[in-house]
C-alpha cells in the first residue's frame, strides 16, 4: 500500500480489511474520565470498528484498583492488572490485541502476549521522552528511548500517526513502524452560526490538556488583542490561572459544548511542540477555525502548506495572520479527513487472521 500523504488517511479500500481479525482487544491505560486525544481516538476507533462489523473489547483502568500517576493525578494507573487481564483474554478470545499505551496495563498485556506467543500491535500516541523530561529532567533521553524500544520492538507493528514521526522514531532505532493517521467526525465538529462567547473579540482558543509539555505559556504570554481562552484541564491549570489572570480558563468541555466553543472562536492557537499529531487541529478546522502554530511535527503533518493555518516561529505573527483565513477553507480541508479511512488503515496494520461475521458490539467500556 502506498503511504498516505502527511495528514491524510489511507484510501477507503475494502480489500484492506477482507481478512482482518473479527474480535479485537484494545488495551489502554488512558481512558475516561480523562479527556484527551488518545482517549477520543480509541473511543471513535471502537465505534467505527463496530460499524464495520468487528467486535471490540477494551481493557482499561476501570474496575481496577488504581493510583494517580505522579505529577499527573488525572491519569490513574491500574495496580497489578495482570490476572484480570488474563481472564478477559481467555473469555473474549481476541484474534488481535492492540496495546495503545506503555502503562501498567500495557506492560501486563505485553508480558501475557509474549508468554503465550500471541502476536500483538502497539501504537505511539505521546512523545514519552518529552513528557518524562519535562517532569524529570535528570533522566536521559537515550534511557527513555531504550525503554520504548524494549516495549515496542516485540510488536508485529508499532503504529504512528505521521510520516515525520515515523522518520524520527526510525532515527532512534525503531524498525517496525507503520502509519495509522487520525481523522475527524465532520458531522459532530461543524460550524455553528449562532455560537458565541461573552468575551471581547477576537477570541484566541486553545483546547487540550493543561500540562507543562503543551507549552501553553508560549501562547499565554503573547500580546494579542481580544481574549485568550483555554479549554481543558490538567495539572498546570491552577498555576497558569494565577500567573495569567486575564486569560479565561474554562475547564474541560465535551460533546456539543466543546463544538460550540470551537465554533465561537476566531483562531485556534496550538503552541505545543511535542504532540505526535494534534487531533484538536482537525476538530478546530472542521468547525471552520483557522490555526496558528509553530512549524513543528504535528501541525506540519496535519496542515502542511494548506492555506488553513499559519505556521511560524513567531507565534504572534501566526495568530494575527490566521485572522484573515476564510473559515470555509478550513471546513473544506477537514471534510477530506474521514475517520472511516483511518479505521481501515488501522485494520490494514493488524495481523491478517479472519473475517468479520455476524452482528458486532463494543465491550469493556
Amino acid at each position: 500500500m502506498t503511504p498516505p500523504r502527511p495528514g491524510v488517511a489511507a484510501p477507503e479500500d475494502d480489500a484492506l480489511i477482507g481478512s482482518a481479525p473479527e474480535r479485537i482487544l484494545i488495551v489502554t491505560d488512558a481512558w475516561s474520565p480523562q479527556v484527551n486525544g488518545v482517549v477520543r481516538t480509541l473511543e471513535i476507533l471502537g465505534q467505527d470498528l463496530g460499524a464495520l462489523g468487528y467486535e471490540v473489547s477494551y481493557a482499561t483502568p476501570q474496575g481496577h484498583f488504581t493510583l494517580p500517576l505522579p505529577t499527573y493525578p488525572e491519569i490513574r494507573l491500574a495496580l497489578f492488572p495482570r490476572r484480570r487481564l488474563e481472564q478477559l483474554i481467555d473469555s473474549f478470545a481476541p484474534e488481535a490485541i492492540h496495546i495503545a499505551t506503555e502503562g501498567t496495563l500495557g506492560l501486563s498485556a505485553r508480558a501475557i502476549c509474549l508468554k503465550r506467543g500471541i502476536p500483538f500491535t502497539t501504537s505511539f500516541h505521546t512523545r514519552f521522552p518529552d513528557y518524562v523530561r519535562a517532569r524529570l529532567p535528570f533522566i536521559s533521553e537515550e534511557l527513555i528511548y531504550r525503554f520504548l524500544r524494549w516495549f515496542h520492538d516485540p510488536a508485529e507493528t508499532m503504529m504512528v500517526a505521521t510520516p515525520a514521526l515515523q522518520r524520527e522514531l526510525e532515527g532512534h532505532g525503531f524498525t517496525n513502524t507503520r502509519i495509522w493517521s487520525r481523522g475527524v467526525d465532520v458531522e459532530v465538529f461543524r460550524p455553528i452560526a449562532d455560537a458565541s462567547l461573552p468575551f471581547p473579540r477576537p477570541i484566541w482558543l486553545s483546547v487540550g490538556r493543561v500540562a507543562v509539555e503543551k507549552n501553553l505559556e508560549a501562547f499565554l504570554r503573547l500580546d494579542l488583542p481580544g481574549t485568550k481562552v483555554v479549554v481543558g484541564d490538567g495539572p498546570a491549570r491552577e498555576a497558569l490561572a494565577r500567573q495569567f489572570p486575564e486569560v479565561k480558563f474554562l475547564g474541560a468541555k465535551t460533546g456539543e459544548d466543546l463544538v460550540r466553543h470551537y465554533a465561537a472562536a476566531d483562531v485556534f492557537v496550538f503552541p505545543s511542540r511535542t504532540d505526535t499529531f494534534g487531533l484538536v487541529l482537525l476538530e478546530a478546522l472542521a468547525c471552520g477555525l483557522p490555526v496558528a502554530a509553530f512549524p513543528v511535527s504535528g501541525p506540519c503533518d496535519v496542515i502542511g502548506d494548506a492555506p488553513v493555518g499559519v505556521l511560524r516561529e513567531d507565534l504572534r505573527e501566526s495568530c494575527l495572520r490566521a485572522l484573515s483565513i476564510p473559515r470555509e477553507a478550513c471546513r473544506g480541508f477537514a471534510l477530506s479527513r474521514s475517520w472511516r479511512a483511518c479505521t481501515r488503515q488501522f485494520l490494514s496494520n493488524l495481523p491478517q487472521i479472519g473475517e468479520p461475521t455476524g452482528p458486532a458490539h463494543v465491550r469493556g467500556r
